[in-house]
């Protein structure tokens, strides 16, 4: 090990900057992208819907619908189970801006409830004080890929009659005792950003095993009318359509679909790297005091999104930032998991909330810091990671 920092003049673990995030595309994805450009069809169409038929059929669910973003599939799922004006929907501030501006963007309020310590997940017993007559929706986030306590969570919406959205942006390939994350709450919403554990460039979906709501979303997605483009402009096509609601540009395209074709099927592999990955993490800082690791519920596959660690700031002379600052001098790239929304500007000045609503959220953010977990990477990388954390620990431990 270099046992001098490179912020202190020594040598760096790694020669080159090692990313916090890349995603892996290959051959398959080029071509498949290649032949979509080819055809002349580019927008929503034909690999899109090949893009969802692949994506129930992984999933299990009755319908799936291919948006632009995670954020366009937790709106239209707002709007399409009717949440509007004056309504609230129950959620954690331990998630990224989408999962709070989409309630926002209908009118209703976002209302925090704070997470276990232990799982970073929104606590099920602090739920229930949260509802009110005006409650439309609860909005549990799978942190890092390991899902919620989903029992818990339907039971209190089952008794009160309120819909479960799961935002899964973190989730593809996770599930709660042996059901696939996606087919468990009334609506579920993935994301296939570029960090995420499949990609399109950007995009998302949402699935449900509601006709009605599915089909909704679907109209919603492009602009409310009742035929798409694809439909429109084939040979098979009209012309003529009608606008049913005030909809959105949310669609997908063929040439998101056609990365996402082929990324799904590498999805298990993905997973399987993660997993070691994780392992490796798991067995070198397990025996490191200055460092606490979530506990992982039994109940669940963690589709293993993001590395977190928490840092024992008492036994540490730094803190969360500059420890990030000492991995950046050392070659290794690191991110923070969220900024509590609750914390945030907006949030403040809109609904009131201040430091020390959510104690939970806010100690676990003063301590998180994610790791490099990637199917891209190989154990080098996951070794050099381990080496710079093990280096700057020993160097600023009490």
């Amino acid at each position: 090990m270099n046992k001098r920092l490179a912020s202190k003049g020594g040598k760096p673990v790694r020669k080159t900057f090692l990313p916090f995030s890349l995603p892996l595309l290959g051959e398959e994805e080029r071509n498949e992208l290649q032949k979509t450009l080819d055809s002349g069809w580019i927008t929503t169409g034909p690999k899109t819907r090949q893009f969802e038929m692949d994506f129930k059929k992984y999933i299990g669910s009755k319908y799936a619908i291919a948006v632009s973003s995670c954020t366009a599939a937790l709106h239209l799922s707002l709007a399409a189970i009717g949440v509007d004006d004056g309504d609230e929907v129950v959620t954690t501030p331990f998630t990224f801006a989408a999962t709070g501006n989409v309630v926002v963007h209908q009118k209703a309020k976002p209302v925090f409830v704070d997470i276990s310590k232990q799982t970073l997940n929104v606590d099920p017993e602090k739920i229930e004080k949260k509802i009110t007559a005006k409650t439309k929706a609860i909005i549990p986030v799978h942190f890092a890929g390991q899902p919620c306590d989903m029992d818990e969570i339907l039971k209190i919406a089952r008794r009160r009659g309120i819909l479960v959205i799961e935002d899964a942006a973190h989730a593809v390939g996770a599930e709660y005792k042996g059901e696939k994350i996606g087919t468990i709450g009334d609506i579920t919403t993935f994301s296939f950003y570029p960090i995420k554990n499949i990609t399109t460039g950007e995009g998302g979906m949402v699935t449900t095993n509601n006709k009605k709501w599915a089909d909704k979303i679907r109209v919603l997605s492009l602009h409310g009318i009742t035929s798409n483009a694809w439909k429109r402009y084939s040979s098979k096509g009209s012309w003529y359509y009608e606008i049913m609601f005030p909809g959105y540009k949310y669609n997908m395209t063929d040439m998101q679909a056609s990365l996402g074709i082929h990324q799904l099927k590498k999805l298990p592999k993905f997973l399987e790297s993660r997993t070691k990955f994780t392992k490796i993490y798991d067995k070198a800082f397990n025996s490191i005091p200055q460092i606490i690791l979530p506990r992982v519920d039994k109940k669940v596959k963690h589709a293993r999104h993001l590395y977190t660690v928490l840092l024992n700031l008492k036994s540490l002379r730094i803190n969360r930032d500059d420890f990030i600052k000492e991995l950046y001098a050392e070659n290794i790239g690191a991110s923070v998991h969220f900024i509590p929304l609750h914390l945030h500007p907006y949030y403040k000045k809109s609904f009131g909330y201040k430091k020390g609503d959510f104690p939970n959220a806010e100690y676990i953010y003063e301590r998180i810091i994610s790791l490099p977990l990637y199917p891209k990477m190989c154990e080098e990388d996951v070794h050099n990671v381990i080496e710079a954390v093990e280096k700057i620990i020993k160097y600023y431990s009490h």
